[in-house]
């Protein structure tokens, strides 16, 4: 019952989230469904926190953390920064990033991945002190750079 009832209060905490992407490139698809263990919101600091076993999930996006605090506009609901924390994890079509930490950026669609960063898409790997995912062009930027790129063999 109290799965449930997160799910739901988070669907209409986040709505905004996918009205406000339609206006622009479509970047994350689909609406976003939040669980985790518990949830704290606080409506005073217009911030949710969720705790434990936390997976973010659009049609094309799914992130994994031990910690989440979304903030929001006090007068739409709008997210407008969201900070990941312990074993975090995106997975977007065959990539899949990894770091200690992340914060996403809604204004500027990026996502910052720090604490042992680490990008794949299949066999190549990237690694850096920080990452930077712009989202909105699908385009990175790493710090203290570490590049393999396996090739590929041939069928």
């Amino acid at each position: 019952m109290l799965r449930q009832l997160l799910i739901i209060s988070i669907f209409f905490l986040l709505l905004p989230i996918q009205a406000g992407a339609e206006n622009r490139k479509a970047n994350i698809k689909g609406p976003i469904t939040i669980t985790s263990e518990t949830l704290t919101a606080d409506n005073k600091a217009h911030a949710a926190l969720f705790e434990k076993s936390v997976v973010a999930k659009t049609t094309d996006l799914t992130i994994y953390a031990d910690k989440m605090l979304v903030f929001y506009k006090e007068d739409s609901g709008d997210v407008t920064k969201i900070e990941a924390t312990g074993n975090v994890r995106v997975l977007r079509e065959a990539r899949i990033i990894t770091s200690k930490s992340a914060v996403y950026y809604a204004d500027e669609e990026k996502v910052i991945f720090t604490g042992e960063p680490r990008a794949m898409d299949g066999d190549n790997v990237v690694s850096g002190t920080k990452i930077i995912y712009f989202m909105g062009d699908d385009r990175f930027l790493v710090e203290n750079s570490r590049v393999i790129l396996k090739s590929k063999k041939e069928r």
